[in-house]
């Protein structure tokens, strides 16, 4: 999947390349490049590096923007987890964390937003590798939960111009994930709930757990607000 992203990126900076030697028209079209880093909260602490081009052909409305982004989250809960993924021991002190990595590609649209100028409205498809890592220190347990999802987003982007190349960037959008299947250690949890080697619920006469339990002990993402500022540079 991670390739499939890389992929849409590397011919969208392609395309815009072999653009600015195509054709003499009367008016010659430029594209301009810019890129960029932001952080703030992004269902935890997130840094996102991006790259965009404008005037990627004449009379074409939207900057197009292919970012990535490293995100620190809380993973969910290390007992449930625990007894959906592994067994019903409760020994050991527990330890957790969660990251993600995401992939995003925005269609801007240029607009004034707030009464600032130089504002985007943008969307677009989304996709994101989650993993919780669960330990439980003298349990002698130590496993990561993962899901990859697909999603879509939409937020506002508004720029303020600090000096010719540089500007100041404040993000806010809200991002829907899809749900997808949990694999942790040699079990894994299917939305049709054509589950792999599920653990069975001891205090529930022993029925076998299901999706719907493994996704309310692990916080892969969902709903996504996000809220981030830093800095675009004009190449």
């Amino acid at each position: 999947m991670k390739k499939v992203v890389l992929s849409v990126a590397l011919v969208l900076i392609l395309t815009a390349i072999g653009s600015m030697s195509f054709g003499q028209e009367k008016e010659k079209i430029s594209p301009k490049f810019t890129t960029g880093i932001i952080s703030g909260y992004n269902s935890g602490f997130g840094v996102q590096a991006n790259i965009a081009v404008t005037d990627l052909a004449e009379m074409f409305p939207f900057k197009i923007q292919f970012g990535i982004g490293y995100t620190i989250l809380q993973p969910g809960n290390a007992a449930d987890a625990r007894r959906i993924f592994i067994n019903n021991a409760t020994n050991g002190v527990p330890e957790k964390k969660g990251r993600t990595f995401d992939y995003r590609l925005d269609f801007l649209l240029p607009m004034s937003i707030f009464k600032v100028k130089n504002s985007y409205l943008g969307f677009g498809p989304r996709y994101s590798s989650f993993k919780g890592n669960f330990k439980f220190i003298g349990g002698n347990e130590d496993f990561d939960v993962t899901t990859n999802q697909w999603g879509i987003g939409a937020g506002i982007e508004n720029h303020f111009k600090m000096t010719e190349k540089l500007n100041l960037v404040l993000v806010f959008g809200l991002d829907y994930y899809f749900k997808n299947t949990l694999y942790g250690h040699d079990t894994s949890y299917s939305r049709d709930n054509n589950n792999i080697n599920p653990r069975k619920d001891n205090q529930n006469e022993n029925i076998p757990f299901t999706y719907k339990d493994a996704d309310k002990a692990i916080t892969q993402p969902t709903f996504v607000p996000r809220a981030l500022i830093g800095l675009s540079f004009n190449l």
